[in-house]
């Protein structure tokens, strides 16, 4: 039993939202790129596709892990609109902070006892897209008890 494109992609959609570059990528080897933008439109018009749903679903479900940089890369490569990357993983810097400090005690826990302990927690940190201010930061005071 062949399933029809339409068919595929609710599937697809019913496990989880999808940006429509996502969405278009995963047919692209059951149809051709006019069938399946017609596709992608109708699916967004009747409000079963949405870039701006995807995106505040993945910045809610990956948001307390990531940092800011790393949210917005992300955002960008599976094919969401700059000002709707703007709009949903724009953060302040202390939740930025707080979002870095837990993410710090659950991994490390203790302050950086040398110089490379510090660059160990501070690439951790970073590759998970924190800035390199809120590193600093928190590693300067990662407990938090100055104020």
């Amino acid at each position: 039993m062949e399933l029809t494109l339409r068919e595929r992609a609710l599937r697809l959609l019913a496990r989880r939202d999808h940006s429509r570059v996502e969405l278009v990528r995963k047919l692209a080897t059951h149809a051709t790129s006019e069938e399946i933008d017609s596709l992608a439109t109708q699916l967004e018009q009747s409000g079963l596709l949405s870039d701006a749903r995807f995106a505040e679903s993945f910045v809610a479900a990956r948001g307390a892990r990531l940092g800011t940089l790393k949210l917005r890369h992300e955002l960008k490569n599976r094919g969401i609109a700059p000002e709707l990357i703007e709009a949903h993983a724009a953060r302040d810097t202390e939740s930025e902070l707080e979002s870095a400090r837990a993410l710090w005690l659950r991994k490390f826990g203790s302050k950086p006892a040398d110089a490379r302990d510090y660059a160990k927690q501070a690439r951790f940190l970073a590759a998970r897209g924190f800035s390199s201010g809120v590193v600093h930061r928190l590693l300067k005071d990662p407990l938090g008890d100055a104020q």
